[in-house]
């Protein structure tokens, strides 16, 4: 199904828009149709590629050298370094 509507472009698009598609021998509908289609088009390629999560570390972790959980000493430092960083 075809569907006729109105659109308000700048006049200067319009005259640059109308060259174009004469020099290409096709209607300035068909111009118009294949610009909006593009547009569309990587629109959803653009929404597509949000989508991918985000890479997970591959880190091992664990404790900082020299950190025992079981002295509750270190607990302590442990705490202490944490404190000493959000306060930098």
């Amino acid at each position: 199904m075809v569907e006729r509507t109105t659109v308000r472009l700048p006049e200067d698009l319009i005259r640059r828009a109308k060259r174009k598609a004469a020099a290409e021998g096709r209607s300035l509908t068909a111009l118009i149709e294949e610009g909006l289609r593009r547009v569309l088009n990587e629109n959803a390629a653009t929404r597509k590629t949000r989508r991918v999560l985000p890479p997970v570390s591959t880190s091992t972790g664990g404790l900082m050298p020299g950190i025992d959980l079981k002295d509750m000493a270190s607990l302590e430092e442990l705490d202490d370094l944490d404190y000493a960083r959000r306060l930098r």
